[in-house]
């Protein structure tokens, strides 16, 4: 089965704009299948908050053939040797929700042994130029409860002009993020996300959506001084 990695690092002005338009080739890096580079932006900030797109912070999420491909793309590609500066964790697949293209997303459904063991949230979206307002409407209010949740370990958004747009989480248990997801939680307007699922069922914000769901397998480096980002299984 193919391995799954998301990776956080600092860069300077130079080096974030060279990944972002000359990003990996699964053409000519052994084991990669695919990969998206974005800048990442701070949950629930105001729009046109300094906080809202971080230019020298870079976020990628990529597929691959297995560990061995990620261990040599690290120690020996230029841009691998950047990442090894960051943070990255590795995620075995679970579950999706919708499609996307380019990666090879599994058919099939995974079960963890419980409900309580750790869980990692990533939704990639391309979305419709003339639905962005509408989607920043309901997508903040969700951004916040996300952010905010007394569940969710950590959690970060990200961007790739002109169209991708992606969140990342990690939340301590499936049950607490499958709470949240349909309106459970105790916490203030719980609904928030819920309700934005409808609306987009109504009339989409994208062309194309996945929910990727996976088990947090390893984490390597730190971010922003923290580590051991991944919770422990309750």
């Amino acid at each position: 089965m193919s391995i799954f990695t998301y990776h956080l690092v600092k860069a300077s002005y130079f080096t974030a704009l060279k990944i972002l338009l000359f990003p990996p080739s699964s053409k000519n890096i052994s084991g990669l299948i695919h990969i998206e580079c974005m800048n990442t932006m701070t949950l629930g900030s105001a729009i046109f908050s300094p906080s809202r797109l971080l230019v020298r912070k870079i976020a990628i999420f990529a597929q691959w053939e297995n560990e061995i491909d990620i261990d040599l793309f690290l120690k020996n590609h230029s841009i691998g040797k950047i990442l090894t500066n960051g943070w990255h964790i590795r995620l075995a697949f679970l579950r999706q929700w919708g499609t996307i293209s380019n990666f090879k997303i599994p058919n099939e459904t995974f079960k963890e042994e419980s409900e309580e063991t750790p869980v990692v949230a990533i939704t990639l979206a391309r979305m419709k130029f003339f639905e962005i307002p509408r989607f920043i409407r309901w997508g903040r209010p969700v951004e916040k409860l996300v952010r905010d949740h007394p569940e969710s370990n950590f959690s970060l958004a990200s961007i790739k002009f002109p169209r991708t747009v992606s969140t990342f989480s990690i939340w301590k248990s499936q049950k607490e993020m499958t709470n949240m997801v349909f309106g459970h939680s105790n916490v203030p307007q719980p609904k928030r996300h819920i309700n934005a699922m409808k609306e987009r069922n109504r009339k989409d914000f994208h062309f194309e959506f996945t929910t990727l769901r996976f088990k947090p397998l390893a984490e390597f480096g730190e971010w922003n001084g923290h580590k051991n980002l991944i919770p422990k299984y309750k």
